[in-house]
């Protein structure tokens, strides 16, 4: 005789089907940090890293240098984000110039530390104009192929986890690139090679990331596309990532700024600029916020503070429970 079954549902006597209350999915949050070059940014960082951590990030991201220049120190500052904070760390990784072979020994590397993120980039091309060596990696999806590759290999030792993937958008055409279509194809190529996500660079102007995300969408892009946003309230800072980048900024916010007449009116003007510009961002669809902190906590959470966004309920863990005893 079999055994009776036993519903864990409690039954629905209305007749009509059961409907999940509706309430506004979590937003994620992160920063994205760089590895200190000297002892007293170390000691900088790490007061921002305890401001930052107290707001409960899904994951802090930690950049790494051209062709891995500052490799050991990004390691360290990751081993120690995981022994001293509750933050997860996402590495950043940049394949160009890096052969397959000094790429795998990094992402073993990296997993064997207990990364479970990485950001998978190609990286600047040399300024001087000199090739790329022979042999290295060209492209961000080849990257991405290399990692699931060290992944499958050490599925056992994962205990058949997964590593997330990250990749690169761009809400502007990408300096290099012959189109926006194109920079589209080619996250549609970092997907299919089995990205989870992107973060997208910065961008001045709402529109931007609104008409990436439909762009994104009508080609096939379903991975969540992060906007990366910077606090607005540098004008030496947006100058320079201009120069940079060769995403122009905003010349109406920029001369709004320059006239500021003080220290206190041009950060009021930049926090605000940059929650409009976050609040465009989530009421396109945006699923997650990555705030460009520049290894500075002020300006972010003042940004931070003026959002409302939904965020998961977690516990306190041991270290929560000292902070706020």
């Amino acid at each position: 005789m079999s055994p009776p079954v036993v519903s864990l549902t409690p039954p629905d006597t209305s007749g009509s089907p059961v409907r999940v209350p509706a309430s506004a999915p979590p937003v994620a949050l992160s920063y994205e940090l760089f590895p200190p070059r000297s002892a007293a940014a170390e000691h900088t960082l790490w007061s921002t890293i305890r401001e930052l951590e107290a707001t409960a990030p899904d994951y802090v991201s930690v950049t790494y240098g051209a062709s891995g220049s500052n490799h050991d120190t990004a390691i360290d500052l990751i081993t120690r984000l995981q022994r001293e904070t509750l933050l997860r760390p996402l590495a950043h990784l940049t394949c160009v110039g890096n052969s397959e072979a000094a790429l795998v020994d990094v992402v073993t590397q990296l997993l064997d530390h207990g990364v479970r993120g990485i950001l998978a980039l190609r990286g600047d091309l040399p300024r001087d104009g000199s090739p790329i060596p022979a042999g290295s990696l060209a492209y961000a999806r080849d990257l991405v192929e290399l990692i699931r590759q060290v992944e499958q290999q050490r599925s056992a030792l994962l205990c058949a986890g997964k590593v997330a993937i990250g990749v690169a958008a761009y809400p502007t055409r990408h300096p290099e690139s012959p189109s926006e279509a194109h920079d589209i194809e080619v996250l549609l190529a970092k997907q299919r090679a089995g990205a989870d996500f992107a973060i997208t660079q910065v961008f001045f102007h709402p529109e931007q990331y609104a008409n990436l995300l439909v762009r994104a969408r009508r080609a096939g892009v379903t991975i969540p596309l992060i906007p990366g946003v910077m606090p607005l309230t540098s004008v030496r800072r947006l100058k320079r990532l201009a120069e940079l980048s060769g995403v122009a900024p905003h010349e109406e916010l920029l001369d709004r700024l320059e006239r500021a007449g003080d220290a206190a009116e041009q950060q009021r003007i930049g926090v605000q600029a940059t929650v409009d510009l976050a609040n465009a961002a989530l009421d396109a669809g945006a699923q997650g916020l990555h705030i460009y902190t520049f290894n500075e906590h002020r300006h972010a959470l003042d940004v931070l503070d003026r959002l409302s966004l939904p965020r998961p309920k977690r516990p306190l863990h041991s270290r929560d429970e000292a902070m706020v005893s």
